[in-house]
């Protein structure tokens, strides 16, 4: 009874409707999973329906996949093979989906730091050195880029943390045993780590701006300004695009 209610509950923590809100299909498979929880975890139902099997393999007995001829044999061989070869698929299917999410994730994040630690340490003045149609360029490009951060974190989020609170149902009891990080963990390491890229950029551009960086001061500032927000997430939207790119180049 234990091992069916453990895989009930990871069952519908997977197909749970407000886990896929985009997808109608997991609505279905948790009503599915529900039901099935029902019969198998009722004594009574439990016996309705293993009686059912049985009477569903006494009437196939007499078919020819359960005889035993050459044939058969032959056919029961190769369908148990393509049943083999098609779970294996869904696996590796389902394990490059997870490892292209898990990448996209560490890549997105990485990204992010080191463009905010660039950003400090350079200070680029491309907004003073554009015109106006110039800014709207970066201004669309950098609402394009906060769009894809946004996104990304989400998608991160909803794969990879769970809710620190008191469980009050089946999906929130056993979120924290599926995933690694709770919402406020990741958040705060989100926050920290924007935090120490830009001061660990601020502090080197201390050394870097004198000695190297003086020479060029039409692009490369030595002042803190507002405009410094909108390159890290153009610089984000711009590598992950180019790795999106080199991924789906590579998978052909």
């Amino acid at each position: 009874m234990r091992e069916i209610k453990t895989a009930y509950r990871r069952l519908a923590r997977k197909h749970h409707p407000d886990v896929n809100r985009e997808d109608q299909s997991p609505a279905r498979d948790f009503a599915q999973i529900a039901l099935a929880y029902r019969t198998l975890s009722n004594p009574e139902e439990r016996e309705r329906y293993d009686k059912q099997r049985q009477n569903l393999a006494w009437k196939s007995e007499s078919s020819v996949m359960n005889s035993n001829n050459p044939h058969a044999r032959r056919m029961r061989r190769v369908a148990v093979q393509r049943r083999w070869d098609a779970a294996v698929d869904r696996w590796m299917e389902a394990e490059r989906r997870e490892n292209q999410h898990r990448t996209q994730a560490v890549f997105t994040t990485v990204s992010l730091f080191l463009s905010i630690f660039m950003v400090a340490l350079f200070k680029p003045r491309i907004w003073e050195e554009m015109g106006d149609i110039g800014r709207l360029v970066v201004l669309t490009l950098f609402v394009i880029g906060l769009c894809h951060i946004a996104l990304r974190i989400r998608d991160s989020f909803q794969r990879y943390t769970y809710k620190a609170t008191d469980a009050s149902s089946v999906i929130e009891a056993e979120e924290h045993t599926t995933k690694p990080f709770a919402r406020t963990t990741a958040s705060a390491f989100l926050i920290l780590g924007y935090a120490v890229s830009f001061g660990l950029g601020l502090l080197a551009s201390k050394y870097v701006y004198p000695t190297l960086l003086v020479d060029m001061a039409f692009f490369f500032g030595n002042k803190v300004r507002p405009d410094m927000l909108f390159y890290p997430p153009i610089a984000v939207l711009l590598v992950d695009t180019m790795h999106t790119v080199a991924t789906k180049i590579d998978s052909y």
